[in-house]
């Protein structure tokens, strides 16, 4: 999938719980949010600017807006490439690992 990847997260959201249960810290270079990718899955995110990818785990479902596709914690953002003045990017989204079944 294409789409846009924005940054979520700061210091106001550090130790909120996620959707899936965990503690929120915004420097976790895997956590992402995405109301369309199943929680636990894991996707590989590729900035189509920069070309850097980075792996991460859907431990949230995100804010909704209308065009944005994944919210990356902003210490994966800034892996790939997404500055805070940017604030959003181009990117592939693959997903690569399905969340754990129930059995």
């Amino acid at each position: 999938m294409i789409g846009r990847a924005t940054y979520y997260g700061g210091k106001g959201l550090d130790g909120n719980d996620t959707a899936n249960g965990e503690t929120f810290d915004h420097r976790d270079h895997t956590a992402a949010a995405s109301k369309a990718i199943p929680l636990g899955s894991t996707a590989k995110v590729t900035n189509l600017e920069t070309g850097k990818s980075i792996n991460v785990r859907i431990t949230d479902r995100g804010r909704h807006v209308r065009g944005k596709h994944i919210d990356l914690s902003r210490g994966a953002a800034q892996e790939i490439g997404i500055t805070r003045k940017e604030g959003h990017a181009p990117v592939k989204i693959e997903v690569t690992k399905p969340p754990p079944s129930d059995d």
